[in-house]
């Protein structure tokens, strides 16, 4: 279990900016962890919600957010964790990397390339006579010999005979010689958004529109795979379809419209509130 379900449990440590000097601007900013913490609070989600969105074990996420990056097993793993619960929730990553980076020594240089392209300069070439190509190219000349004699022997001999035999060819005739071209199969219709407002029978189909605010959202199918994790701004909508159900949940229920199966849900989830919710085929039902 984790020890921060409610995000009011966990309010922000008090201030203390009054004891820090005002020339130290860069100082005062709040540290990594706990500008995650800030914007998680500040999203309505919960440590619990975090994990179960991002997979980050929630006694590492505890600790990030208390600027304890030990449990992640070294700087690569730690700017990983970093940059996924900055996405979860709604903050720039790359600006907590950077400042991870300077408090941590900066980011390890790159491996150089040189050695890799001085390899390659000082292979030793070895080249032979080319058989393969040589062999492909008489070939060709051959074929194409042989084909040119029989194109010049054919137009000689049978050009005479195509006039004697077939000067009035008869309706049979003609038609019998024609090869009749061949009607090309019917494209394959693309998916497109219509068909998705059609709500198939045989499947569910859910979209989740961010109309009131801007919400986190995870959408997963039957399997548990996921389709979606991330933030949905106000106005962006998302469109999930499975063939059995799809499990949804909502940081900011009161903040989106839902649409199920072609129908819209009533509901009365109340702003900052989190949902987990299923939706199966047929008529919009809970699970």
């Amino acid at each position: 279990m984790s020890n921060g379900n409610s995000p009011e449990d966990e309010r922000p440590i008090e201030d203390v900016s009054h004891d820090v000097p005002e020339d130290v601007s860069e100082e005062a900013r709040p540290s990594v962890g706990r500008a995650l913490q800030q914007a998680r609070i500040a999203a309505g989600l919960t440590v619990d919600d975090i994990s179960t969105a991002t997979r980050v074990r929630i006694a590492i996420v505890h600790a990030i957010e208390a600027d304890d990056f030990t449990p992640c097993g070294g700087d690569v793993y730690a700017r990983g964790h970093i940059r996924t619960l900055a996405k979860a929730v709604g903050i720039d990553p790359a600006e907590l990397v950077a400042r991870f980076d300077a408090e941590h020594g900066g980011r390890p240089a790159p491996t150089p390339a040189a050695p890799l392209f001085e390899a390659e300069r000082i292979r030793p070439e070895r080249r032979g006579p080319n058989w393969t190509a040589a062999m492909v190219a008489a070939i060709v000349a051959v074929i194409g010999f042989v084909g040119f004699t029989f194109v010049k022997g054919g137009t000689d001999g049978g050009s005479e005979a195509s006039v004697a035999e077939g000067a009035e060819p008869t309706a049979g005739e003609s038609g019998s010689s024609t090869a009749k071209p061949k009607k090309p199969a019917d494209p394959k219709p693309d998916p497109s958004d219509g068909a998705i407002a059609a709500a198939p029978q045989d499947k569910v189909t859910v979209k989740v529109s961010a109309s009131d605010g801007r919400s986190w959202i995870s959408a997963k199918d039957h399997n548990g795979r996921l389709l979606f994790d991330g933030l949905l701004k106000q106005g962006d909508s998302k469109t999930f379809q499975d063939s059995e159900k799809v499990n949804l949940v909502l940081g900011d229920a009161g903040a989106v419209q839902l649409y199920v199966n072609g129908k819209k849900i009533e509901d009365d989830f109340q702003p900052g509130s989190v949902e987990r919710l299923t939706y199966t085929k047929g008529d919009p039902q809970v699970g």
